[in-house]
């Protein structure tokens, strides 16, 4: 059984630009990820875009929307930036209520990476883990738990995801 991954940027990919300062985006780390987690679960990597989750349009989510609901695979997971992650399993949730057949966990990180102390590793392991073993519906996969979509914030004062 195969795991679509889609990947949508946030700091799960961004990267140090030591010239400017700035994190910036250049290609996904997913694969790298992967290979270093010594994975052996079957997934098909996609990158819809690379942007900031603080930057997704409308048109953006849908864009991830119509993604999940086209794909064939039963078990999604999004990478996908924190800051407004929650908004857009929100729009897949409610969009698309044919994904009653599919487990979709987004999934993101608090660190970049590139950054060598980054919980995306984790994060990413555990939301590959949750699509296989729970029931369809959409989640949100961060610090080693998972939530219902309509069920969990971001404190953003204690820089972790907690259920409502």
């Amino acid at each position: 059984m195969s795991i679509r991954v889609f990947v949508t940027g946030g700091t799960f990919d961004k990267q140090y630009n030591e010239l400017t300062g700035a994190l910036v985006f250049g290609g996904t780390h997913l694969h790298e990820m992967l290979r270093l987690g010594r994975s052996r679960v079957d997934v098909a990597i996609a990158t819809l875009m690379m942007i900031d989750s603080l930057d997704m349009t409308a048109a953006d989510r849908a864009r991830i929307v119509q993604h999940c609901r086209d794909s064939a695979e039963p078990r999604i997971v999004v990478t996908h930036g924190t800051d407004t992650m929650v908004e857009t399993a929100a729009a897949i949730a409610t969009a698309v209520p044919a994904l009653g057949t599919k487990t979709i966990a987004l999934t993101g990180a608090m660190v970049p990476y590139a950054f060598g102390s980054s919980d995306g590793l984790f994060n990413l392991g555990s939301a590959l883990s949750f699509v296989q073993a729970l029931p369809p519906g959409v989640y949100i996969a961060m610090n080693g738990r998972c939530f219902v979509w309509d069920r969990v914030r971001k404190n953003r004062e204690t820089g972790v995801f907690e259920a409502l």
